[in-house]
């Protein structure tokens, strides 16, 4: 088990660092990777944390929002990319220190969506550009997401170096050194989607991953399925794939967001 585990981590950092290095496209399909599959897997389990007799209404709810979240963002994406980040910030808040203090859960919660700005702010607002902002963000707001990202970071580093809380350190340095897709996967996997599926796979009763996957792969193939063609609707009008992929993402991210709190039956762990 430990051997394996130790596979994974060097894979997904040798992928990482990979990466990195080549262009645009490759760190685009790292994130669809990293993202899409990997750290989809803790929402894969939503359906499953909701009491069986609201289940109709919890999916009635889940695809309106994913409906709404698309046509959002082929009309208005200039709205919909500041209200994605600011949404995924919030609710990073909330989940990754649960029992954090205010500081540090607003920390998290900044830093995961604006350190990746810190080091690499051409990168991020070209990204943001693509993403569907265009000229509508002014320079002056990008260069204050990096500065909010650098002192978050600082601050989280230090915060991970008293606790010698070596994930958060490695989050935390992922975001602020690797490329801003790059950057985000890796941190947002060992910050939040991988501790996640830890504990709905706890909450769940099941002893190891592959049992979890196993109970929830019709989902997360369905999820998968779902943002393919998102993707692919959004394709005509996006050459780069960049306003597809967070168009995708947002379709699946935002329900699981704004309704799973909702409808949520099982207790949080300690």
């Amino acid at each position: 088990m430990i051997l394996r585990q130790h596979t994974g981590w060097l894979t997904l950092w040798g992928a990482a660092l990979a990466a990195s290095f080549s262009p645009l496209p490759v760190q685009l399909l790292f994130a669809v990777v990293a993202i899409g599959i990997i750290g989809m897997a803790h929402g894969a389990s939503d359906l499953e944390i909701v009491r069986r007799e609201q289940q109709c209404a919890f999916l009635a709810g889940y695809g309106l929002v994913i409906v709404l979240c698309v046509f959002w963002w082929h009309w208005h994406p200039a709205i919909a990319l500041p209200g994605f980040l600011l949404a995924s910030a919030i609710h990073f808040a909330l989940e990754d220190a649960p029992h954090g203090s205010l500081a540090e859960r607003l920390a998290r919660g900044i830093s995961l969506i604006a350190t990746p700005a810190a080091l690499h702010l051409k990168e991020y607002r070209t990204i943001l550009h693509k993403a569907g902002l265009a000229s509508a963000m002014p320079n002056s707001v990008t260069a204050g997401l990096a500065i909010a990202g650098g002192l978050t970071a600082a601050a989280l580093l230090l915060t991970g170096i008293l606790r010698r809380d070596r994930r958060l350190l490695a989050g935390t340095l992922a975001l602020l050194l690797l490329p801003p897709f790059v950057g985000f996967s890796v941190g947002f996997l060992i910050l939040h989607a991988l501790p996640q599926t830890r504990e709905r796979r706890d909450l769940l009763g099941f002893r190891h991953y592959a049992d979890y996957l196993r109970a929830v792969w019709p989902v997360l193939t369905a999820a998968i399925l779902l943002a393919v063609l998102i993707m692919f609707m959004m394709h005509p009008t996006d050459t780069a794939g960049v306003r597809s992929l967070f168009a995708a993402l947002a379709a699946l991210a935002i329900p699981h967001l704004l309704i799973t709190p909702w409808f949520e039956k099982l207790p949080r762990s300690k």
